[in-house]
Protein backbone atom coordinates (compact mmCIF):
# COMPACT_ATOMS: atom_id res chain seq x y z
CA UNK A 1 0.00 0.00 0.00
CA UNK A 2 1.67 3.27 -1.06
CA UNK A 3 1.77 6.21 1.33
CA UNK A 4 -0.36 9.23 0.50
CA UNK A 5 2.30 11.39 -1.13
CA UNK A 6 3.56 8.49 -3.23
CA UNK A 7 0.02 7.83 -4.44
CA UNK A 8 -0.50 11.50 -5.31
CA UNK A 9 2.80 11.82 -7.18
CA UNK A 10 2.81 8.43 -8.93
CA UNK A 11 -0.82 8.15 -10.02
CA UNK A 12 -1.23 8.51 -13.78
CA UNK A 13 -4.13 8.64 -16.23
CA UNK A 14 -4.05 5.14 -17.69
CA UNK A 15 -5.81 4.47 -21.00
CA UNK A 16 -4.47 0.99 -21.85
CA UNK A 17 -5.37 -2.02 -19.75
CA UNK A 18 -4.53 -5.68 -19.46
CA UNK A 19 -7.14 -8.17 -20.62
CA UNK A 20 -7.97 -9.00 -17.03
CA UNK A 21 -11.23 -8.40 -15.16
CA UNK A 22 -11.39 -6.17 -12.11
CA UNK A 23 -12.98 -8.02 -9.17
CA UNK A 24 -16.32 -6.62 -8.07
CA UNK A 25 -15.02 -6.34 -4.49
CA UNK A 26 -12.18 -4.06 -5.62
CA UNK A 27 -14.58 -1.80 -7.55
CA UNK A 28 -16.80 -1.55 -4.48
CA UNK A 29 -13.82 -0.69 -2.23
CA UNK A 30 -12.79 2.10 -4.62
CA UNK A 31 -16.32 3.54 -4.58
CA UNK A 32 -16.42 3.39 -0.78
CA UNK A 33 -13.22 5.46 -0.76
CA UNK A 34 -14.92 7.96 -3.09
CA UNK A 35 -17.86 8.19 -0.71
CA UNK A 36 -15.59 9.31 2.15
CA UNK A 37 -14.61 12.54 0.41
CA UNK A 38 -15.74 15.84 1.96
CA UNK A 39 -18.83 17.45 0.44
CA UNK A 40 -20.80 20.67 0.83
CA UNK A 41 -23.42 20.30 3.61
CA UNK A 42 -22.27 16.65 3.80
CA UNK A 43 -24.81 16.17 1.01
CA UNK A 44 -22.64 13.50 -0.67
CA UNK A 45 -24.08 14.47 -4.06
CA UNK A 46 -22.20 11.81 -6.05
CA UNK A 47 -23.99 8.91 -7.68
CA UNK A 48 -22.19 6.05 -9.45
CA UNK A 49 -23.46 3.70 -12.14
CA UNK A 50 -21.31 0.58 -12.53
CA UNK A 51 -21.54 -0.69 -16.10
CA UNK A 52 -20.93 -4.43 -16.10
CA UNK A 53 -22.92 -5.96 -18.95
CA UNK A 54 -20.88 -5.95 -22.17
CA UNK A 55 -23.89 -5.21 -24.38
CA UNK A 56 -24.86 -2.24 -22.19
CA UNK A 57 -21.29 -0.92 -22.24
CA UNK A 58 -21.24 -1.05 -26.03
CA UNK A 59 -24.69 0.56 -26.41
CA UNK A 60 -23.65 3.30 -24.01
CA UNK A 61 -20.34 3.86 -25.82
CA UNK A 62 -22.03 4.02 -29.22
CA UNK A 63 -24.63 6.52 -27.93
CA UNK A 64 -21.88 8.83 -26.69
CA UNK A 65 -19.92 8.47 -29.92
CA UNK A 66 -23.02 9.25 -31.99
CA UNK A 67 -23.56 12.42 -29.93
CA UNK A 68 -19.92 13.39 -30.47
CA UNK A 69 -20.26 12.81 -34.22
CA UNK A 70 -23.46 14.89 -34.31
CA UNK A 71 -21.66 17.76 -32.56
CA UNK A 72 -18.85 17.63 -35.12
CA UNK A 73 -21.34 17.61 -38.00
CA UNK A 74 -23.15 20.66 -36.59
CA UNK A 75 -19.77 22.41 -36.49
CA UNK A 76 -19.17 21.50 -40.13
CA UNK A 77 -16.43 18.98 -39.28
CA UNK A 78 -16.34 15.69 -41.15
CA UNK A 79 -16.42 12.66 -38.87
CA UNK A 80 -13.36 10.44 -39.14
CA UNK A 81 -14.60 6.84 -39.24
CA UNK A 82 -11.49 5.44 -37.57
CA UNK A 83 -11.64 7.97 -34.76
CA UNK A 84 -15.35 7.20 -34.32
CA UNK A 85 -14.62 3.49 -34.02
CA UNK A 86 -11.73 4.11 -31.62
CA UNK A 87 -13.93 6.30 -29.45
CA UNK A 88 -16.51 3.52 -29.17
CA UNK A 89 -13.94 0.81 -28.48
CA UNK A 90 -12.09 2.80 -25.80
CA UNK A 91 -15.12 2.74 -23.54
CA UNK A 92 -16.78 -0.48 -24.70
CA UNK A 93 -13.82 -2.74 -23.93
CA UNK A 94 -12.67 -1.12 -20.68
CA UNK A 95 -12.40 -3.77 -17.92
CA UNK A 96 -14.37 -1.54 -15.53
CA UNK A 97 -16.55 1.39 -16.49
CA UNK A 98 -18.15 3.74 -13.97
CA UNK A 99 -20.48 6.60 -14.84
CA UNK A 100 -20.17 9.42 -12.32
CA UNK A 101 -23.14 11.74 -11.69
CA UNK A 102 -24.31 14.45 -9.32
CA UNK A 103 -27.66 15.11 -7.73
CA UNK A 104 -28.87 18.25 -5.99
CA UNK A 105 -30.67 16.11 -3.42
CA UNK A 106 -29.43 17.23 -0.02
CA UNK A 107 -28.06 20.54 -1.28
CA UNK A 108 -29.50 23.76 0.16
CA UNK A 109 -32.70 25.05 -1.46
CA UNK A 110 -31.71 28.66 -2.12
CA UNK A 111 -34.33 31.36 -2.87
CA UNK A 112 -32.68 32.87 -5.97
CA UNK A 113 -30.95 31.69 -9.15
CA UNK A 114 -27.54 33.11 -8.26
CA UNK A 115 -27.29 31.19 -5.00
CA UNK A 116 -28.79 28.09 -6.61
CA UNK A 117 -25.90 28.32 -9.09
CA UNK A 118 -23.44 28.45 -6.20
CA UNK A 119 -25.08 25.34 -4.73
CA UNK A 120 -24.59 23.53 -8.04
CA UNK A 121 -20.98 24.69 -8.17
CA UNK A 122 -20.55 23.29 -4.66
CA UNK A 123 -22.02 19.95 -5.72
CA UNK A 124 -19.65 19.76 -8.68
CA UNK A 125 -16.68 20.67 -6.46
CA UNK A 126 -17.74 17.96 -4.01
CA UNK A 127 -17.87 15.48 -6.87
CA UNK A 128 -14.30 16.45 -7.80
CA UNK A 129 -13.19 15.54 -4.28
CA UNK A 130 -14.95 12.20 -4.59
CA UNK A 131 -13.33 11.54 -7.95
CA UNK A 132 -9.87 12.24 -6.56
CA UNK A 133 -10.49 9.77 -3.72
CA UNK A 134 -11.64 7.24 -6.32
CA UNK A 135 -8.55 7.68 -8.50
CA UNK A 136 -6.13 7.47 -5.57
CA UNK A 137 -7.89 4.40 -4.17
CA UNK A 138 -7.71 2.75 -7.60
CA UNK A 139 -3.96 3.43 -7.73
CA UNK A 140 -3.49 2.04 -4.20
CA UNK A 141 -5.33 -1.13 -5.28
CA UNK A 142 -2.91 -1.65 -8.18
CA UNK A 143 -5.31 -0.38 -10.81
CA UNK A 144 -4.93 2.21 -13.53
CA UNK A 145 -7.77 4.65 -14.10
CA UNK A 146 -8.66 7.56 -16.34
CA UNK A 147 -11.28 10.27 -15.89
CA UNK A 148 -13.17 11.42 -18.99
CA UNK A 149 -15.72 14.26 -19.20
CA UNK A 150 -17.50 12.86 -22.29
CA UNK A 151 -20.89 12.19 -20.57
CA UNK A 152 -21.21 15.88 -19.64
CA UNK A 153 -21.44 16.72 -23.36
CA UNK A 154 -24.29 14.28 -24.08
CA UNK A 155 -26.34 14.08 -20.91
CA UNK A 156 -29.66 13.36 -22.61
CA UNK A 157 -28.23 10.43 -24.60
CA UNK A 158 -26.61 9.00 -21.48
CA UNK A 159 -29.81 9.35 -19.46
CA UNK A 160 -31.86 7.66 -22.17
CA UNK A 161 -29.45 4.78 -22.69
CA UNK A 162 -29.09 3.98 -18.98
CA UNK A 163 -32.58 5.06 -17.79
CA UNK A 164 -31.10 7.64 -15.41
CA UNK A 165 -33.61 9.87 -13.55
CA UNK A 166 -33.87 13.47 -14.68
CA UNK A 167 -32.67 14.76 -11.29
CA UNK A 168 -29.37 12.85 -11.64
CA UNK A 169 -26.89 14.60 -13.92
CA UNK A 170 -24.14 12.67 -15.78
CA UNK A 171 -20.79 14.36 -15.27
CA UNK A 172 -17.89 12.03 -15.98
CA UNK A 173 -16.76 8.55 -16.82
CA UNK A 174 -13.99 6.59 -15.11
CA UNK A 175 -12.27 3.72 -16.88
CA UNK A 176 -10.39 1.27 -14.66
CA UNK A 177 -8.29 -1.81 -15.16
CA UNK A 178 -4.90 -3.32 -14.50
CA UNK A 179 -2.46 -1.03 -16.33
CA UNK A 180 -0.79 -2.01 -19.58
CA UNK A 181 1.21 1.23 -19.83
CA UNK A 182 3.22 3.56 -17.62
CA UNK A 183 3.08 7.07 -19.06
CA UNK A 184 5.46 9.81 -18.02
CA UNK A 185 4.18 12.48 -15.69
CA UNK A 186 3.08 15.65 -17.52
CA UNK A 187 4.78 18.90 -16.59
CA UNK A 188 3.34 20.72 -13.60
CA UNK A 189 3.16 24.45 -13.05
CA UNK A 190 5.48 25.81 -10.39
CA UNK A 191 4.23 26.99 -7.02
CA UNK A 192 4.99 30.58 -8.09
CA UNK A 193 2.51 30.16 -10.94
CA UNK A 194 -0.37 28.82 -8.86
CA UNK A 195 -0.01 30.19 -5.31
CA UNK A 196 -0.28 33.82 -4.23
CA UNK A 197 0.28 35.37 -0.82
CA UNK A 198 -2.23 37.88 0.59
CA UNK A 199 -3.31 39.19 -2.81
CA UNK A 200 -2.91 38.42 -6.53
CA UNK A 201 0.03 40.78 -7.07
CA UNK A 202 2.33 39.24 -4.46
CA UNK A 203 3.69 35.77 -5.10
CA UNK A 204 5.47 33.42 -2.75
Amino acid sequence: MPDLFEAIMQRRSIRKYQDRPVPKKVIEEVLVAASWAPSAHNAQPWRFVILEDQAVKREFSEAMAQAWAADLSRDGVKVDGEKFKARVERFAIAPALILVCITMEGMAKQPDLERLGVERDSAVASLGAGLENLLLAAYAAGLGACWFCAPAFCKDEVRKTLSIPVDVEPQALVLMGYPAELPQAPLRKTLDEIAFKNHWGRQF
